[in-house]
Parts: C-alpha cells; sequence; structure tokens
C-alpha cells in the first residue's frame, strides 16, 4: 500500500532539493512552488492490487436512499399529524396521518426490495440486539409502520374515530426516532464518510425530515391549517442546512467526497433547494402558490440530501485513502502523544 508522499529524489523537485507527490483526486494538493520542475509523473494512492480496504455495503440505490427519505418524512408527519389531531386541525390531520401511512409502508417495500427476500426482514425480528443499531431500527420501523398504516387506512374509511386518535399517538411516538435512526445505522458502520460526521448525521436527518414533512402536508394542506407545517419546514431547513455544513467542511479527508462527483452535485443541487423552499415559506408560505413552490422544493432538498450522502459514504468507503490516512493521522498523533487531529 502506497501513498503519495514528500520523497526525495522523485516528482516535483523543489529548490531544496526536495520533492513533492503528493496527489487529491489525480491533482497534486497544493500549488507548485517557484522554481519547481516535473522530474516525473505524480504518485497514485493505491492500495495492494489497487483492492478497497474495507468492504463496501452492499446496499442498493435508489431503494436505499428512497427508504432513508420516505422513513424520515413518514416519521415527522405522524408526529405533525398528532398535533394537528390534538389542536383541532382536521384536514392538516387527514393529510399528515395518510402520508405518514403511505410512507411507511412504501418505506418498507424498498427495504424489503433491497435485502432480496421478505423472510429476510421478518428474521431481523426474531432477536432483540440493544447493541445493533440495524436490530433497534427493525423494532422502531416495525411498530411504527404497522401503526402509521392503521391509523391512515381508519382515516381513509372513516371509521372509529377514537382508534384513529390512539393509532395516530402510537405513531407519533415512534416518529421522532424513525426519523433519526437510519443515521445512526449509517455511522455505526466503518464507511469513513458516515463513521467521520457521526455526531452530526443524526442533526442532518432530523432536519431533512422536519423539512420533508412539513414541506409535504404544505402542498396537500389548506393554506389556513398548515401554520405549523411551516415553521416545521423552516426549523427543519435550518437544521439541517447548519449540520450538513459541519459534515461537508468538519471532518478532514472524509469530508472531501461530499463535495465531488456525483455526490457532490446532488448536495449541492439539494442545499440549492432546500434553501430555496425555506426562504420562500417565510416570503409566500401563506399563499396556495407559494406553499405548493415551497413544499415542494423542501421535499426535494430532502430527497436529494438522503441520495447525496448515501453516495458519497459509497465512494469512501471503495477509496482507500479515506481509510488509511486518518489512521496514520491517529497514529502519528498516539506516538506524539497528542490527541487526533482529521486531516485537512
Amino acid at each position: 500500500m502506497t501513498e503519495g508522499v514528500a520523497t526525495p529524489g522523485a516528482g516535483w523537485r523543489r529548490a531544496d532539493g526536495w520533492t513533492d507527490k503528493r496527489k487529491k483526486n489525480g491533482r497534486r494538493s497544493g500549488r507548485r512552488a517557484a522554481g519547481e520542475v516535473a522530474m516525473v509523473e505524480d504518485a497514485e494512492f493505491t492500495s495492494y492490487y489497487g483492492r478497497p480496504i474495507i468492504k463496501a455495503p452492499v446496499w442498493k440505490s435508489p431503494d436505499v436512499p428512497l427508504y432513508l427519505f420516505l422513513g424520515g418524512a413518514s416519521g415527522t408527519t405522524a408526529v405533525l399529524g398528532a398535533l394537528a389531531d390534538l389542536s383541532g386541525r382536521p384536514a392538516l390531520t387527514r393529510v399528515a396521518r395518510l402520508f405518514a401511512g403511505a410512507g411507511s409502508i412504501a418505506s418498507v417495500g424498498f427495504l424489503v426490495h433491497d435485502l432480496g427476500r421478505p423472510e429476510r426482514f421478518l428474521h431481523m425480528l426474531r432477536v432483540m440486539k440493544p447493541t445493533s443499531a440495524l436490530s433497534v431500527g427493525t423494532y422502531i420501523l416495525s411498530p411504527f409502520s404497522a401503526a402509521a398504516g392503521a391509523t391512515a387506512a381508519v382515516e381513509l374509511l372513516g371509521w372509529f374515530p377514537r382508534l384513529k386518535r390512539f393509532g395516530g399517538i402510537v405513531s407519533a411516538l415512534f416518529g421522532g426516532p424513525m426519523a433519526t435512526y437510519t443515521a445512526v445505522l449509517l455511522a455505526n458502520t466503518a464507511v469513513p464518510s458516515w463513521r467521520g460526521p457521526h455526531k452530526e448525521l443524526p442533526f442532518v436527518f432530523a432536519g431533512s425530515a422536519l423539512a420533508a414533512g412539513g414541506g409535504i402536508t404544505m402542498v396537500f394542506a389548506p393554506v389556513g391549517e398548515a401554520g405549523p407545517s411551516r415553521k416545521m419546514a423552516v426549523a427543519g431547513a435550518a437544521v439541517e442546512l447548519a449540520a450538513m455544513h459541519r459534515v461537508e467542511t468538519g471532518h478532514g479527508i472524509v469530508s472531501e467526497p461530499f463535495h465531488e462527483g456525483r455526490a457532490g452535485t446532488l448536495l449541492r443541487a439539494a442545499k440549492a433547494c432546500t434553501t430555496a423552499g425555506a426562504g420562500l415559506t417565510v416570503v409566500a408560505g401563506r399563499s396556495r402558490v407559494g406553499s405548493i413552490a415551497s413544499g415542494a422544493l423542501l421535499a426535494a432538498g430532502s430527497l436529494l440530501t438522503r441520495f447525496g450522502v448515501f453516495d458519497a459514504g459509497m465512494v469512501s468507503a471503495r477509496d482507500p485513502k479515506y481509510t488509511v490516512v486518518p489512521q496514520r493521522e491517529r497514529m502519528a498523533a498516539r506516538e506524539n502523544g497528542h490527541a487526533p487531529t482529521v486531516s485537512r
């Protein structure tokens, strides 16, 4: 395994006789100093036979990103539906309950499709393992989707009004964990760009879910009842943008995949949609046209965020430098008796 480092006798010769072969995605990491002369080609960062150091997750796209998006949005709309029911907003309650139920069932469908066989999901219910984020998440998803789906069904049919309220409260209790547990699931892996920002990812997913839930209900609920949706959407957008900025800038080299390639494009588009949607909500959210436009932008921003975070993690799992460079820095810090620092 080799990493491009400064070594004498090769690479870019400097005035002091040393050379610099450091590269970043095929480019030298710094500017060429005065007097440098290209002696040989820049060294590439490679692993043994070019193989990844860790095994990338076998999760499929778009199944998993859609599961992440629908699960989070369903969780926040379930909470919003319960609050709307208790505060006397019947139209908003109905919209929130129907989306929470449909979204939760669809998210389970995408998860089962990713697993390949439905019985694999049932096998995960046989044992409760508190130390496993996947096991705990299964016991969040299952009661949430059951309660939200049942509540949506009786809401659609108009049966058992007391059961509707009870089911709405049960789904709301699981709605908060449903919106954030998937971030813990990603951060609990060895994937560098998910593991590094493990403290920020739950805030990214929570804010994204709030923005999506608020935005979706703004699209379908009457403007007069959508006040809680507007507040939820703007607050969620602010949390998502702030936490995502930290993910993209605060973790050195493992933040790099969030800026580059397909993931970088998706996340820039997500940031533009979320920012525009939140601003339009504040300015024109009380009009019907403004409510629909801002809600659609916020939902699109949330969806793009999930795809971008997923892609960035997969890129970091396949490239050995995102595993090796942080490890070497931690080893060097321990040898020098200093606290580990992230690469810049």
